[in-house]
């Protein structure tokens, strides 16, 4: 029996040791996650590298230097007869228990109640630059040969996005450029500028996609911003250092890393001027005069792990000269003012254009000018900080057929995809796939439109063919499409049937 209690005893000991082996892990991984960051001060809310040293409170909480004396300072004035004197320091608990005797209305204040949990999230840290000291050797921040060249990353753009091939060429060789830039700075002493991108096309052409494509292939920090939220400072909704802030949380609140990222300003043509105004236009131009500084390049304070600033949120400095910055946008009625400005070198005679020549044009956004782009509302100091425009062609009918059925990650090989884990095959017609584009056109939404569409008619079948474990193969017609007629259902095969009911 003794021998018994030994091994148990023994066995006991060896697990409480794993325990405690595991909680000392734990607790190494935490602070070292914790060690990553930049105390933040409790009070200003100023990083460690701005405020200096912190004192360490309980509950993880940081106090600055400068915020502690005058603190002290603020205490030492209002403290008469010793109320406010820390128990256990400058008087004894029972002192300090008669004193809340005779003052029972007054409470002394936790600072852990004014955060959830007790000092400042990560999120609304910094993370700490690596110096020498820290015993590594500083990398490069980008090598040059590691950079994909052009046509590396339009032959996997390619793979994602169809068509628009001038326009994958375009941001293909921006990319690249703007990477050798950051990367060397400089070349024989001559500072290389960075190129801005304006992409302009119609709705549902892929301009969001291309870019987050993108964002997948390269391994470098991308925030996508709407440009519908920002406001002019001072009025409410998103300040614009706000596009800057997604930036930062996107590189792990590490400010190197985020100022060799990617910006894409989703729908900036809602910020042109309004026409025929008096009143103040916060959300339009003077959204545009504000984003001059950060396109062109220059150092804005950044709220920490915020949309806005505010006296609670820390702030950070974020030079966006190295910031590549790619606005897009529809522009609506835009073609209208191309064929305006065309319109108007008409003339008279046999060899002379016809006023109407333009009207059936479907990619005269191509034609496109910085004087076109002013007149729609943009102002010329705006357009000047975005020197390639590029141009998105509308979809045809052929190229929204390639779409469906093409890509990777196609709408087509999504629901093939779900109808094979019911063991069933799913086929579509190439007059189906025709049908689908031409309702797609009539509904003048790009591809959008083509979702919708197979929303639609593949409801019923998702719904049905789930009851009957003897379909086999289901074909998609133009009939079926059209509301005329239904899909081909073929049964399979006794032997196929017998094996899945086995």
């Amino acid at each position: 029996m003794s021998k018994e209690f030994d091994e148990l005893e023994e066995k006991e000991g060896l697990e409480e040791t794993e325990t405690e082996d595991t909680i000392k892990e734990g607790k190494e991984d935490t602070e070292s996650k914790d060690n990553d960051y930049e105390d933040v001060c409790f009070m200003c809310r100023r990083p460690e590298h701005i405020a200096g040293k912190m004192f360490q409170l309980p509950n993880h909480i940081c106090i600055c230097n400068d915020c502690m004396h005058k603190t002290m300072d603020t205490v030492s004035q209002y403290d008469y007869q010793g109320m406010l004197n820390y128990p256990g320091m400058m008087m004894t608990a029972d002192e300090f228990n008669k004193i809340q005797e005779q003052f029972p209305n007054i409470s002394f204040m936790n600072l852990s109640d004014l955060h959830g949990h007790g000092g400042i999230p990560n999120k609304q840290k910094l993370k700490k630059k690596k110096t020498a000291e820290d015993g590594k050797k500083e990398l490069p921040a980008i090598d040059i040969k590691k950079i994909p060249v052009p046509h590396k990353i339009k032959a996997q753009l390619d793979d994602y996005v169809v068509g628009q091939e001038q326009a994958k060429k375009i941001i293909s060789v921006a990319v690249y450029n703007h990477y050798k830039r950051v990367a060397t700075n400089t070349m024989d002493e001559i500072e290389i500028e960075k190129s801005n991108i304006l992409m302009i096309g119609p709705t549902g052409c892929g301009k969001t996609y291309l870019v987050k494509t993108l964002a997948k292939l390269l391994d470098v920090p991308l925030a996508i911003a709407d440009a519908t939220s920002l406001t002019e400072a001072g009025y409410i909704g998103d300040d614009i250092e706000s596009v800057l802030s997604k930036l930062l949380a996107a590189a792990g609140n590490d400010t190197e890393k985020a100022e060799r990222g990617i910006v894409f300003i989703d729908e900036i043509d809602k910020i042109a001027k309004k026409k025929n105004t008096n009143s103040r236009d916060v959300s339009g131009e003077s959204v545009q005069q504000g984003m001059l500084k950060l396109l062109e390049g220059a150092e804005v304070e950044v709220p920490v792990g915020a949309n806005s600033k505010n006296a609670m949120v820390p702030l950070t400095t974020i030079n966006t000269r190295n910031i590549l910055f790619i606005c897009g946008g529809a522009f609506p009625d835009l073609d209208e003012i191309i064929k305006q400005r065309l319109s108007k070198q008409t003339g008279i005679g046999f060899n002379a254009d016809l006023k109407d020549r333009y009207d059936k044009e479907k990619n005269i956004l191509k034609k496109v000018t910085v004087e076109d782009i002013k007149k729609f509302g943009m102002i010329p100091e705006f357009v000047g900080r975005l020197p390639i425009i590029c141009t998105m062609e509308g979809l045809g009918k052929d190229m929204l057929v390639n779409i469906l059925k093409e890509p990777k990650n196609a709408i087509l090989k999504q629901y093939q995809k779900l109808l094979e884990l019911d063991e069933v095959q799913l086929l579509f017609d190439d007059e189906a796939l025709e049908a689908i584009a031409e309702k797609a056109i009539e509904r003048d939404t790009g591809a959008r439109a083509l979702r919708a569409i197979i929303e639609e008619f593949m409801l019923d079948i998702m719904y049905e063919i789930p009851k009957d474990e003897n379909i086999g193969t289901v074909t998609i017609t133009r009939e079926y499409i059209e509301g005329k007629g239904g899909p081909r259902i073929e049964i399979r095969s006794k032997a196929k049937s017998s094996s899945a009911a086995d």
